[in-house]
């Protein structure tokens, strides 16, 4: 599967599930991995930021209460009416084209959304993502992994069911480190599942 055949469903599975992921409550673990994240931010003296994969919002209006300018992408027209009803600046674009200049912004926040990239275009996602932010400045990627495979998974309730690319530690390592230099990289088990957070730096010279 390549990702402009995944990406009808995936529109579609979250159009329909926008009301009831608005209102589903993070856990916690994502809201400490968002936290650090924002340490690392106001060290760098970052400004601005680009959500890839913003779902309702929720976490680019943590940022934007924080004080960056933060500007919210995601392929579900839904989920981009929910988060411009929380007053954010919000675009329906897919990770591959975020459509905008190079180094526009001073970081990157995408939570679980490069899981339904398949393989065979996570390079190339990864390098648009690397082009948006400018040099030095940083990344965050979180997703569940921790083993090879790609396609649906038979126990998901969304209609209809999406594509997803899990990836053992080894692997995300190794597609992130093609294009960024990874500063960081851990993982948290929850409930039987595995997430890997990785904390990415685009070269000064990249």
């Amino acid at each position: 599967m390549r990702y402009d055949e995944v990406l009808p469903a995936l529109r579609a599975a979250y159009d329909g599930g926008a009301a009831e992921r608005d209102g589903m409550p993070k856990q916690q673990f994502k809201l400490d991995e968002r936290a650090a994240f924002l340490d690392r931010l106001r060290v760098a003296e970052a400004r601005s930021l680009l959500e890839i994969g913003a779902g309702t919002g929720q976490d680019a209006a943590f940022f934007a209460a924080a004080g960056l300018r933060v500007v919210a992408l995601d392929a579900s027209p839904e989920m981009v009416a929910r988060c411009r009803g929380k007053g954010l600046e919000a675009h329906v674009r897919d990770a591959r084209r975020p459509g905008f200049p190079p180094a526009s912004f001073d970081a990157v926040f995408t939570l679980n959304c490069l899981l339904h990239v398949p393989n065979a275009d996570l390079p190339e996602v990864l390098r648009a993502v690397r082009d948006v932010v400018r040099p030095g400045g940083l990344v965050y990627v979180g997703l569940w992994g921790g083993r090879s495979s790609e396609g649906e998974i038979e126990t998901d309730h969304l209609v209809p069911k999406r594509f997803f690319a899990l990836r053992t530690d080894e692997e995300i390592i190794g597609y992130a480190g093609a294009a960024f230099e990874v500063l960081d990289f851990h993982t948290v088990d929850h409930g039987g599942l595995h997430f890997q957070s990785l904390t990415l730096v685009r070269p000064l010279d990249g």
